[in-house]
Formats: structure tokens, sequence, C-alpha cells
């Protein structure tokens, strides 16, 4: 049975995507097609920011695009000189709040220690910040994309806990979608399963989606990583088979195992 992920592939040169793997592991053949395109911008504003870490009380990240745009900082010399002797270990000292493990993980190869990953989505990190955080204590510095929702910020706002973002990428619809998508439908068939990886790429793929797969379209399982990714799909008018519970590969494989199974299992 054929699994379609709307995603980028693993950056990574270290073996097979972890969702294409997991999902083999139920017999599950998944393909990725990339949905978004990231543009970086306000590079050398997030670079002077991260300088001065003693006008902040730690760092938010909500998404990896955050995590990539300081590796691209980190890129120039002087930068990576910086970051290493001194502001690394400055900004150690602080929290830093991050959501999924794939931010985790990136947040751990810029050398900072992430807190929080298991919240799994910004409702649940923002009530991990307040139960940590005092408030009118200094703001924490809130990295992030042109379309962040405003569930944490508000969340935060409320409890009195200073929060200052600066959007350092902004989303579009990746160059190749539409004919990667027909090329896959024309190719592999209607697939029994079409998981979503964010509001953003509901809002990119989901009428390609319906119009390729025509009359056939209330046989596929649609599946959500993520809350806020439910939210979009049913706010336009999609049934929602399930979700996972917590944003990783193997949460995701086994939310769509089940929800393939015979209704009588």
């Amino acid at each position: 049975m054929k699994v379609l992920l709307l995603k980028d592939p693993k950056d990574k040169e270290s073996g097979p995507d972890p969702y294409i793997k997991e999902l083999g592991s139920y017999s599950l053949e998944a393909t990725l097609i990339p949905v978004l395109s990231f543009e970086f911008t306000s590079l050398d504003s997030l670079f002077d920011k991260l300088s001065h870490p003693e006008c902040f009380g730690g760092l938010v990240f909500t998404s990896p695009r955050a995590i990539e745009a300081i590796k691209i900082c980190l890129k120039e010399k002087s930068k990576k000189e910086a970051w290493s002797k001194s502001l690394k270990q400055m900004w150690n000292i602080k929290p830093t709040y991050v959501v999924g493990k794939a931010t985790a993980s990136l947040v751990e190869e810029i050398g900072l220690v992430p807190q929080g990953e298991k919240a799994g989505n910004a409702e649940k990190l923002a009530e991990y910040i307040c139960s940590r955080e005092k408030p009118n204590s200094s703001a924490l510095l809130f990295p992030c994309g042109a379309l962040k929702r405003e569930v944490l910020p508000t969340v935060l706002r409320e409890k009195g806990i200073a929060l200052e973002s600066l959007t350092v990428y902004q989303t579009s619809q990746h160059p190749d979608l539409q004919e990667s998508l027909s090329s896959y439908f024309s190719q592999q068939g209607i697939p029994v399963s079409v998981v979503f990886f964010s509001p953003s790429g509901v809002r990119f793929c989901l009428q390609h989606i319906q119009k390729l797969s025509g009359d056939l379209i209330n046989q596929v399982k649609f599946a959500a990583i993520g809350p806020s990714t439910a939210e979009a799909l049913q706010g336009a008018g999609i049934t929602v088979s399930c979700t996972a519970e917590s944003p990783t590969p193997q949460h995701l494989a086994a939310a769509i195992h089940r929800a393939l199974l015979p209704a009588n299992c």
C-alpha cells in the first residue's frame, strides 16, 4: 500500500528518511514530495540579537527552519568563531525551548541544550514555558517564520511573559509541486493515505490532490502530523483519519497503521 508524504526529504546523509523507514516497517511504501520553499531573511538582525544574550531570558524555536537560519549565519567564519568562543556558552546558561525532536536535534547541532521537546505542539510548549518562566523577566528571543501561528505568543503574553519575535524566513509553494504531484498520481495511482505536515501544506496541496483523485478522493485516508495541521484540513472540509500523537515517525506510522486497519479489527 502506498502512502504520500507531503514534506521535504531528510537533509542529513545518514541513511533513509526516518518516515519512509518507519512506514516501511508496517509494509507501507512511502514517497516524499517537497511542498514548501523557504527564503531566509533578516539574518544580520538575527545574529546581532544572538550576539547579545545578556538582553534575553532564553530562546524559543518552533520550527527547524529557524535553526537553519542560525546555521546559515554560522557559515561566516567570524560569526562561527564568536559563537564557538563565547556566545554558545552564554546562551547555554539560559533555556532553549523547542517543539519536537527534529527541532531539538538541530538545536543540539549548534551546541545548545533543548528543553520541552516532548511538548509536541505550540500550545503545550507555551504551557511548559509558563510553568518555568516568571512574569516580567527578560524577553525570550523567538526566531520564526512569517506564517507563524499566534497561539504561543498569545498564551505567553496573557501570562506576562515577554517574547521578542523576529521573522527569519518566508514560506512559499515549492516551484515543482504541481508537476511532482501530477507525476506521482499518474505513475503510482491514488495512495491509501496522504500525510500533511503543516497548515501551509494544506493550503498549497489540497486542491491539487482533490483534482487528481477525482471521485476516488473518499477512499483516501488523510493524516496530519499534529493538531494545527489537522485543524487546517478540517477547516477545508476534509475528514482527518488520524493525527500523530507526537510529531515523530514512530507515532505517525502507528497512527496510519491503525487508521488503515479494517473496521472490525
